[in-house]
């Protein structure tokens, strides 16, 4: 099975879990980390272009970028936060390619194939992730981001958004 064949969501998606007999487990451990709080900043992976997304690229993204975050900042220094999830079952027809294998397969008879993996669709511009980092750590969350990029299947922006504090009104 090859990435390439499942970056591109051609067609309906199918997300019909109950169906599905062995269907695969979700590999992403944790949708957010760190601990909510008021931060300065928030960097934001986002998307260049209209895609799928494998949960094992996610979750691969994710853990990059949170232990590179947590060096610096510790456990408490940053609030990351997932913005996708993979709904979309992605399915394989597994055919044998060994010499006799013609006679133990079926050809196209029944062709709807097994359940291998789990994605998520994403459009232009969408956020995949956002972590929110205090002034000091804004850099190095910055290269957090960017080590995460790697793991992805394409080459997403990042975005830095001042936060606002919001002051209450006085009576």
């Amino acid at each position: 099975m090859h990435g390439a064949n499942y970056r591109t969501g051609n067609g309906q998606p199918y997300t019909r879990k109950e169906y599905i007999k062995g269907k695969p487990q979700i590999k992403i451990a944790k949708f957010s980390g760190g601990k909510r709080d008021d931060y300065d900043y928030c960097v934001q992976l986002c998307s260049n272009e209209k895609m799928q997304i494998r949960h094992m690229a996610i979750e691969s993204a994710r853990l990059s970028a949170n232990k590179k975050i947590e060096q610096v900042a510790g456990e408490t220094g940053y609030f990351s936060q997932l913005r996708v999830y993979p709904h979309i079952l992605l399915r394989e027809n597994k055919m044998i390619a060994t010499a006799g294998a013609d006679r133990l397969q079926e050809g196209m008879r029944g062709a709807f194939g097994k359940a291998v993996s789990l994605a998520a669709r994403v459009d232009n511009g969408q956020v995949i992730m956002e972590a929110f980092v205090k002034k000091e750590h804004l850099e190095f969350a910055k290269k957090a981001l960017h080590g995460a990029c790697v793991k992805l299947p394409i080459t997403p922006t990042i975005k830095v958004i001042k936060i606002i504090p919001i002051k209450p009104a006085s009576a």
